[in-house]
Parts: C-alpha cells; sequence; structure tokens
C-alpha cells in the first residue's frame, strides 16, 4: 500500500459545539456543515494543510455507515499532533486551544527526548499533541 491519507476523520458528539471549537476558537478554515440534505450525511471539512483534511462527523453517523456499535470513548487510542517550529509556538497554540475551551490536559513541558510539548483535548475528548521537536524542521 502506498498511503494516500487525505482525510482524518473524528467521531464527534455535537457537529455545532465541535465546529465552533475548530473553526472559531482554533481558527480553522472550514465552509461549515455540508451534506445535511443526507441522511447521516452531515460533516464539517476543515482544511488542515495542502492535500489533508479534517472532518468531523457525528459518531452516530460513523456507526450507521460502518455498521459497528458505538463504544465509549477512549482517548488514549490515538492521539494528533501538531508540530510547530518553536517552543514559544506550542505556548501560543496551548494558549489558543485553552481560550477555545479546550481541556488541557499536561501543559507544556520540556521532554525526555529533548523536545518541548503539550497535551489538549478537544470537546469530544480527541487528544491533540502540540509539539516542537529541535531534530525535525518544520
Amino acid at each position: 500500500m502506498k498511503p494516500r491519507v487525505t482525510v482524518i476523520a473524528l467521531g464527534v458528539e455535537d457537529l455545532e459545539v465541535s465546529l465552533r471549537f475548530y473553526r472559531d476558537g482554533l481558527g480553522l478554515s472550514t465552509d461549515g456543515i455540508v451534506g445535511t440534505e443526507f441522511e447521516h450525511g452531515a460533516v464539517v471539512f476543515l482544511d488542515l494543510q495542502s492535500g489533508l483534511r479534517l472532518a468531523l462527523w457525528p459518531r452516530t453517523s460513523i456507526s450507521h455507515d460502518t455498521g459497528l456499535t458505538a463504544t465509549p470513548i477512549n482517548p488514549t487510542q490515538m492521539t494528533l499532533g501538531h508540530n510547530v517550529s518553536s517552543r514559544s509556538e506550542v505556548d501560543t497554540v496551548m494558549g489558543q486551544a485553552s481560550m477555545a475551551g479546550a481541556r488541557i490536559i499536561k501543559p507544556p513541558h520540556d521532554t525526555f527526548w529533548g523536545g518541548y510539548s503539550g497535551y489538549f483535548q478537544d470537546p469530544d475528548g480527541h487528544l491533540w499533541e502540540v509539539v516542537w521537536n529541535p531534530q525535525w524542521s518544520e
């Protein structure tokens, strides 16, 4: 398989709340809620970087589409990593997330491997790590 990831979909409980968090709080670009003309079709697409979008889709719709029963949320099943270019940018993004209503799980701190990072959760408990890695260029 040659990976061509173009969409990362997050299951959400309340599409309007998640839209406000990501668009208004974090400043991500979107056309808002689309697909409302279809049963289980309402979704939000947010532009991340060239060729990659974040989709916010109700958990009930994901359950319907896949045929899987919705299970309790477990925030430690995955994290989304937002790599930035400096320690101060970690602090800035974490502050923005906090102002948007994120739950700060781990404030920015020096990591054991020489970087600097912090964790926050969105309104649905999805974990984001904001990280500066001095070994990576942006």
